[in-house]
């Protein structure tokens, strides 16, 4: 079958908002006509922490704590719980829902576009597998007890030696997929634990030993120094695997340019779009 050509745009280090705002911004070229489907790879700066677009900042998130690291804060367009993007490689897929052989599901579409993360594991020697929660997790996943991202994995995210290597969240708008997620290079469980509200100090205690269990990084995994450099290659090659693809190098244009940072002043740099809930 003829491979299908994509645009491949690594972003680099942008701002939180600046990041979010390209990624809704791809969407809606996308939907229009304009570009055709997209992946993207980029990283944060500052290191950042953002949040599902459900969640409420004043039930779940210590703000203190955020401004304490220094970090960033932003209201992703996309659902799950919240991700400290500090050591890691954030991916991102903008395609339409009726491309070929995507499934209608959201669940199933989470396994194709997620195969290009199962083939950029297994190209850095890491042996990663869909994960498939049980009946008591599913029902766990309706009711989770924090606010963290890698605290449950969900149907069809990677796992390593049965923990949680990537966490993705999707939404879908004007007939397009918006799949994006983080590669962890290395995780501060502290420190993540620490941004977030619960309960109690018991079950805060609870989240925090148990998130080794739950979740690892690239660097507890293998003896290597794995770099985002080769990441980038190893998830880029899988995309192109598991998809059937070829990526071609995009650049965005000063007048795409604008309409970005238009999106970003707009929305995600706004005040009232982040602290929404």
């Amino acid at each position: 079958m003829e491979k299908m050509k994509w645009n491949y745009i690594q972003s680099g280090k942008c701002s939180p908002s600046f990041n979010m705002a390209l990624d809704e911004a791809l969407l809606d070229w996308h939907s229009k006509g304009e570009i055709g489907p997209v992946l993207r790879f980029y990283e944060w700066d500052p290191a950042t922490l953002s949040i599902g677009y459900f969640q409420s900042v004043a039930k779940e998130i210590d703000m203190e704590a955020v401004e304490r690291y220094g970090l960033g804060f932003v209201r992703r367009p996309t659902g799950g719980r919240g991700v400290l993007h500090e050591h890691e490689l954030t991916y991102s897929v903008i395609v339409s829902e009726d491309y070929p052989d995507m499934p209608e599901t959201v669940t199933e579409a989470y396994r194709v576009i997620s195969g290009g993360l199962l083939e950029g594991f297994r190209n850095l020697g890491l042996e990663a597998s869909f994960s498939v929660p049980s009946e008591q997790v599913s029902e766990q996943l309706k009711r989770p007890k924090s606010g963290v991202c890698f605290d449950t994995s969900s149907w069809y995210e990677l796992v390593v030696e049965g923990k949680k290597v990537a966490g993705s969240a999707q939404t879908r708008q004007k007939g397009v997929i918006l799949q994006h997620g983080a590669i962890l290079l290395s995780l501060d469980e502290d420190k993540l634990v620490s941004l977030f509200k619960f309960a109690s100090e018991e079950i805060r205690e609870q989240v925090r030993k148990g998130l080794p269990e739950k979740a690892v990084a690239i660097d507890r995994l293998t003896a290597r120094d794995i770099s985002v450099a080769d990441c980038l290659e190893a998830f880029s090659k899988g995309f192109e695997k598991a998809l059937n693809l070829e990526l071609v190098p995009y650049v965005l244009s000063p007048e795409q340019l604008k309409v970005v940072k238009e999106i970003e002043n707009r929305k995600y740099a706004n005040d009232e779009w982040t602290y929404r809930k």
